[in-house]
C-alpha cells in the first residue's frame, strides 16, 4: 500500500477511503471542496473535517488488489 499526495489533478470521490496523516486513520470521504480547502469524512465512527493537505490517497499495489478479489463471495453469481 502506498500513499500519494492529493493535488489539483487528483480526483477524490465521496465513498472513497483516504489516509489522514495527523491521526493516522483511514477516513471514508463524505465531502471534498477545493475552494474551501477541506475534506469532510467519517473516521472511527465520528465525523471529521480537515485541510486537504493532511490527507493522502491510498494506492493499492497489484498483488494487494488480486488478494482482495480472491476474498469476495461468488455465491450469488449465476453460471
Amino acid at each position: 500500500m502506498k500513499f500519494r499526495k492529493i493535488t489539483k489533478d487528483t480526483k477524490v470521490f465521496p465513498g472513497e477511503y483516504l489516509f489522514h496523516e495527523p491521526s493516522k486513520n483511514i477516513v471514508l470521504v463524505g465531502a471534498f471542496n477545493w475552494e474551501s480547502d477541506f475534506i469532510r469524512g467519517l473516521a472511527n465512527g465520528r465525523m471529521m473535517e480537515d485541510k486537504i493537505t493532511h490527507f493522502k490517497k491510498i494506492i493499492l499495489e497489484e498483488h494487494e488488489r488480486k488478494r482482495q478479489l480472491k476474498g469476495k463471495c461468488r455465491g450469488c453469481k449465476k453460471a
